[in-house]
């Protein structure tokens, strides 16, 4: 059979005070067009469905419309599990129904040793869990992080193997000799929540979420899908998408979605960044100023150029004076807001950061 595998969709999330539900919308779509046209089998979700556990109604409207296209209105079986941005709580509710459909949804550690039986496969869904869990039910003192309580998960699992099916693990964890990215929810402490890759090896293939760079682990049975869309600065360079898998021949496919709007790291200087007909000036933009001397209304201008502007930092610091008296009576309180901000930290207020400040201005004009 082939399988698509996802994972870290993060729905709800913003970036730098932006709205991303178009550009999740956007590219969901394409994860489906990419599904009919590898004609697979199953869609495979390895966690993190949602960007927080009390997800707005916005959110919820949107997963739940996702999933009945997957599943209600496509047919495909969905295996799907709770990261640790979820609520395992929340999306446990209905689970029972669900399954009518081929709906499979896990949030609970327990619910992982029964297996869901798929074409000449069983699937695992194993979901983010904290170690606790763990030791309730093995009722095992000793488990006291992840790294000591994946061998017994897996052996429990292990045990459940039909010798005539390939074995699939679906789970959302950090694995040894993976890398993170920033904006990842760090799980771990010091590699010691850490699952190491060996523990793994009785599965036919791992499909994993959690770290957003499908490359962040190079192993021959294991693999992050990576988010579908990028979620900060140090994923710039990186190619989102999805994988297909087949597992007959045990081989896996990368297929890259494209964004509706890119995010882009531009380094060059004030004068370079506001001339006319700028490329790329509609994709999300991360800038770093080579300039040292201070620029007043830098965020402002480069606004002006680059709508929709993310971070602002400098390649080499700030050196000389910053406005003169003069400049500073001239200058609205946000823009005075933004000089201090940046003469003190040395960062740029980000689009978030500029309409907390708007919002608390107009309410002390209301108070007046």
């Amino acid at each position: 059979m082939r399988f698509l595998h996802t994972a870290d969709w993060h729905i709800g999330r913003t970036l730098a005070g932006f709205n991303l539900a178009e550009d999740q919308q956007a590219v969901f779509d394409r994860l489906v067009a990419t599904a009919k046209a590898e004609q697979v089998d199953a869609i495979v979700i390895a966690g993190d469905l949602y960007d927080r556990a009390l997800a707005n109604e916005d959110a919820v409207t949107m997963v739940n419309a996702m999933l009945t296209k997957l599943n209600r209105e496509l047919g495909y079986p969905v295996l799907a599990i709770s990261g640790n941005h979820d609520s395992a709580v929340r999306l446990n509710t209905g689970r029972e129904w669900f399954a009518g459909t081929q709906l499979y949804l896990n949030t609970q550690l327990a619910q992982a040793f029964t297996p869901v039986t798929l074409g000449d496969t069983q699937f695992f869904l194993l979901p983010y869990f904290e170690p606790i869990a763990a030791r309730q039910y093995f009722n095992d003192d000793s488990l006291t992080n992840l790294n000591l309580a994946m061998p017994r998960v897996v052996a429990a699992m292990q045990a459940l193997f039909d010798p005539a099916k390939r074995h699939v693990l679906v789970a959302h964890f950090f694995a040894a000799g993976s890398e993170h990215s920033d904006s990842e929810t760090l799980v771990n402490v010091g590699g010691l929540d850490a699952v190491a890759v060996s523990d793994l090896a009785p599965f036919d293939y791992v499909a994993l979420g959690h770290l957003h760079n499908r490359h962040a682990l190079q192993a021959t049975k294991v693999q992050y899908a990576g988010s579908l869309l990028k979620f900060s600065v140090s994923e710039a360079n990186q190619e989102k998408g999805v994988y297909i898998v087949d597992t007959e021949t045990l081989t896996r496919k990368f297929v890259a979605l494209a964004p509706r709007r890119e995010l882009i790291h531009r380094t060059a200087s004030y004068a370079e960044l506001t001339a006319p007909d700028q490329p790329d000036r509609d994709a999300f933009t991360a800038v770093t100023l080579t300039d040292t001397e201070a620029i007043p209304n830098v965020m402002a201008a480069l606004r002006e150029a680059f709508p929709y502007l993310i971070s602002l930092d400098r390649a080499h610091g700030v050196t000389g004076a910053t406005a003169t008296a003069k400049q500073v009576r001239h200058l609205s309180p946000q823009e005075l807001l933004a000089q201090f901000y940046h003469d003190v930290t040395g960062a740029e207020l980000t689009a978030e950061q500029q309409a907390w400040a708007d919002a608390a201005l107009a309410a002390a004009k209301e108070d007046d």
